[in-house]
């Protein structure tokens, strides 16, 4: 397995116009639970270790405003700040003791397609909770969309010392892991967020986390299926202020000896959007939603 300076996604910083029904949704529905507040934002904790996944701040625009990485070591603040600068991001902050309730040494840069990226060594660690299968336990991915995806892809690689995983016609899957991929990159004609999506403990929690949401009124908005790359399985929803977000389980673990496939090997039979065949055609309605939410 190779050094990867940044070591795990972390957590996701997203704007809200409504910040109480978007507490309050992610709470009692989606499956997190908040364990602080400060400055006017609402952190949000999944059943595993990291201090939170979900940052809710209020805004005036559904938005994405940060993705926050976990660093391997505190040198590699340098490393990242160095190659990222040399690959076209713009620095924001050095890195500097985090007053947040997260804590640690934080540092932040914004991307050459407009995205803040921050980065975090020694945060603060929580006692995992006992799995259960019908919550979230991690992030396990965060899906931004690119104007140009190999510029993207090749900015995690080169500034970040992430590995290309696979290269489908229309999406780059990178890791920092052995998780098959940390970040999506996918093809739009606007840079932003295209989706969240969160790690359950099986196949059979995302069955009930979308039982739970279809309970709640709010309806499967692709899926379920088992995805191409990645192997995992999905179930899609929009959140109550518009933003994407997915339940998946099962990512494929890969190491040094993983092919890379390129879009030749990704295609699927006429009709066809996952393994299975039995996820619907994503309707327009959940493209524009993927489209939808810009960075800050």
């Amino acid at each position: 397995m190779p050094r990867f300076p940044v070591t795990a996604l972390r957590s996701v910083d997203l704007g809200t116009p409504d910040l109480a029904r978007s507490e309050a949704f992610y709470c009692s529905t989606w499956g997190l639970e908040r364990v602080d507040d400060a400055e006017g934002v609402v952190y949000l904790r999944a059943t595993g270790s990291d201090h939170h996944v979900v940052a809710l701040h209020r805004s005036e625009r559904t938005e994405l405003k940060a993705v926050t990485f976990r660093l391997t070591d505190d040198d590699d603040f340098d490393t990242i700040s160095r190659d990222a600068i040399r690959e076209g991001a713009t620095p924001l902050s050095a890195p500097t003791p985090n007053a947040a309730p997260d804590g640690g040494v934080i540092m932040s840069l914004r991307g050459p397609e407009g995205g803040v990226l921050r980065f975090v060594h020694g945060d603060v660690r929580h006692a995992p909770k006992p799995p259960r299968p019908e919550l979230p336990e991690r992030l396990a991915h965060v899906n931004l969309n690119s104007t140009d995806v190999d510029r993207s892809a090749a900015f995690y690689e080169k500034a970040l010392g992430f590995r290309l995983t696979d290269r489908s016609a229309a999406m780059a899957f990178v890791r920092c892991n052995s998780d098959h991929h940390a970040v999506v990159i996918a093809s739009a004609k606007v840079n932003g967020l295209n989706h969240v999506a969160f790690l359950m403990p099986t196949w059979e929690g995302v069955m009930r986390g979308a039982g739970r949401m279809i309970d709640a009124g709010y309806p499967i908005a692709w899926g379920v299926g088992r995805h191409g790359p990645g192997d995992n399985v999905f179930a899609y929803f929009i959140d109550p202020v518009g933003t994407v977000i997915e339940y998946t389980a099962e990512v494929l673990q890969v190491d040094d000896s993983y092919i890379v496939r390129g879009p030749d090997h990704w295609v699927w039979p006429p009709g066809r959007t996952d393994q299975w065949g039995i996820a619907p055609p994503k309707a327009d309605h959940v493209k524009a939603a993927q489209l939808a939410v810009r960075y800050a």
